[in-house]
């Protein structure tokens, strides 16, 4: 039986927490939400731009952010909410429209799109009112602190997470934020950042988790795997049971986080899931990495990690600690570009960095914190659309630096029952280096022309592919095949965004007919529109 958080906080800690955190709010400088600074697999998928270029609006209750959300011209008009002061059961209600869907007890983020909430001011305090975000995409959260969300007691809120998503949610940023309970499970408290249900491009950076029973979780249960490609980096998570984060299937990249007193276990990874965990710093904590609670065995790849009296567990059935001496049990491939800090700095970094009401300070990849370079912009780079995104021609070659805009939707080519083959590969490449999500690797044909293809268990709908080279390459003319029939479903020259008639197949076959140099295919991404 886990014991209560509760019980391990001190006494002076108990009695003057809610007191601490008002206290830095109330000293807090103004803050603007540092638009372009989004990070990790948050920039995928279309990237993540919240609310840019659209209105700002202020508010200091909950009931005035729904109302906001409610004034929308649509769900999806772009809005800023500068949120200041507290936030509590007491000043939020039920606000109706068409384009929201709200509650009274928690801050309902349904259904909507293109949205920023961003701490001001003082600060901005969600005092027992969590929020909630289903059904939704492209939502910023920045420099605000959720605290003793509770799930039993009273009063209740968002099912005790401080920020939980769920149910085909994509694109979230949540950044400078604090998420604070004061106990575990027996005291009313579940998890501070939870994840379930097609959850899928969210980065949590540069905040912290603290005196929880849970940090978070990634998938409800063994069988709810389709959440994936989960950014955390230079997070704090301090006084925490377990679950930072718990991993059911699905990829997380975990990096220059500082983890201190987890009583239980950490980064718990397994049914299958594959963790990548870069330059953390793991002090006074036990069972830090591994599979835990369960015989379904998931993975990781560590580097870099520095272990500061941490203590592991005997193996078991259903506990695979990674250590005493972890090593890499998978590879696991990143397909956006950043900055590691060494991990001997991230504490004073993290400390530094971490959490609302720090001006929004992030780390220069030297260790040294910086302020943002920039603040809100009223003309942002639009996020692709799918009739943005939808050029009946290709577009002409480019090399990585100036390929086409990651598209909207999920890229089919990185589902978990996705593979790829081909007529022949070039020395020192492979067919599977089209479906990896890194542009730093390739596939070239044994000579000027060859096929390369995409191809999966069951059939999917697919009507637009990107194909993305790598530098120094000549793709000269193509054709784009279904490769279950053989049917061309388009012909052109270049590289760039094809777009067809919906077909649904298991198979996609790029077949280069001609090239002008080498042809170097760095990604091959199929979507279903």
């Amino acid at each position: 039986m886990k014991r209560p958080v509760g019980w391990r906080l001190p006494a002076a800690l108990a009695s003057t927490a809610v007191v601490a955190a008002v206290g830095v709010a109330l000293q807090a400088p103004q803050a603007s939400a540092a638009t372009g600074g989004v990070t990790g697999f948050a920039t995928q998928n279309g990237g993540t731009t919240g609310g840019a270029g659209g209105a700002t609006v202020q508010a200091s209750t909950g009931t005035a952010i729904h109302t906001a959300l409610c004034n929308r011209a649509s769900s999806s008009t772009p809005i800023i909410i500068q949120v200041s002061g507290t936030i509590n059961h007491g000043n939020t209600t039920k606000v109706s429209g068409s384009s929201c869907n709200t509650a009274a007890d928690k801050i309902e983020l349904k259904e909507i799109s293109n949205v920023t909430i961003i701490g001001v001011g003082g600060g901005a305090i969600f005092d027992q009112l969590g929020i909630h975000i289903r059904d939704s995409s492209n939502i910023i959260i920045q420099n605000v602190t959720v605290r003793n969300v509770k799930k039993s007691g009273s009063p209740l809120s968002n099912g005790g997470d401080a920020i939980g998503m769920e149910s085909t949610v994509r694109n979230i940023w949540v950044d400078h934020v604090n998420l604070e309970a004061s106990g575990g499970e027996a005291e009313g408290f579940d998890g501070l950042f939870d994840m379930k249900d097609d959850v899928e491009y969210v980065t949590l950076s540069y905040s912290t988790l603290r005196n929880s029973g849970r940090g978070g979780l990634i998938g409800s249960s063994e069988s709810d795997t389709g959440n994936s490609f989960i950014t955390f980096h230079h997070n704090l998570y301090s006084n925490i049971d377990s679950r930072t984060p718990l991993l059911r299937g699905g990829i997380a990249h975990i990096y220059n986080n500082h983890y201190v007193n987890l009583h239980e276990s950490g980064i718990n990874s397994r049914a299958g899931a594959k963790a990548k965990v870069d330059n953390n710093y793991f002090k006074d904590s036990k069972d830090v990495l591994g599979t835990f609670y369960t015989s379904e065995l998931g993975s990781w790849q560590v580097a870099g990690n520095i272990f500061d009296n941490v203590t592991w567990s005997a193996p078991g059935t259903d506990n695979r600690p990674a250590g005493p001496n972890p090593v890499s049990n998978t590879t696991v491939s990143i397909p956006y570009s950043y900055t590691l800090d060494a991990a001997s700095c991230v504490p004073s970094v993290v400390a530094a960095t971490a959490g609302a009401n720090k001006g929004l300070q992030v780390s220069n990849g030297s260790c040294t914190p910086v302020s943002p370079s920039a603040g809100p912009s009223n003309s942002p780079s639009p996020r692709p659309s799918a009739s943005a995104s939808s050029s009946p021609s290709p577009q002409p070659s480019a090399s990585p630096s100036t390929s086409p805009s990651q598209p909207s939707g999920t890229n089919l080519s990185l589902a978990s029952d996705a593979g790829a083959d081909g007529s022949s590969k070039g020395g020192g490449t492979s067919y599977g280096n089209v479906k990896d999500g890194s542009l730093t690797t390739f596939w070239s044909p044994s000579g000027a022309t060859g096929d390369i293809s995409v191809k999966w268990s069951s059939a999917k709908s697919v009507s637009r592919v990107v194909i993305r080279e790598a530098s120094g390459s000549g793709i000269g003319s193509w054709q784009l095949l279904n490769g279950a029939t053989g049917a061309v479903l388009k012909s052109g020259s270049g590289s760039g965004t094809i777009t067809f008639t919906a077909t649904s197949t298991t198979k996609v076959t790029l077949r280069i007919t001609s090239s002008t140099a080498t042809p170097k295919v760095a990604e091959f991404e199929t979507y279903a529109s």
